[in-house]
């Protein structure tokens, strides 16, 4: 689990640090998405199952609140974003969002 930040913020611009700080609160917002449903999974409690299950469902939300906002600083993951979605598409013969 991310307890601590993975790079050296000092060492890059201050632009490029507030990408990186998104980024990582997206990451940090997934590991939980990933610990509370996997806690869910575990209990049998209908009770507990729920409320990780919505608390889960809430970082889902902080990961969107981030991304937008990462993607209002940097072009390029908005275009990489979209090619990744064009490439999938491609090889699934799926259309997705």
């Amino acid at each position: 689990m991310l307890a601590k930040i993975p790079v050296n913020i000092e060492k890059i611009s201050k632009k490029a640090t507030e990408r990186e700080l998104l980024r990582i609160a997206i990451i940090a917002e997934l590991d939980a998405v990933n610990l509370y449903e996997q806690l869910a999974a575990m209990t049998e409690n209908k009770d507990i199952k729920k409320v990780l299950l919505e608390v889960a469902r809430e970082e889902k939300t902080h990961v969107g609140e981030f991304q937008a906002l990462l993607l209002s600083l940097d072009k390029e993951q908005v275009e990489e974003l979209e090619k990744g979605k064009e490439e999938v598409e491609e090889l699934t013969e799926r259309s997705y969002l």
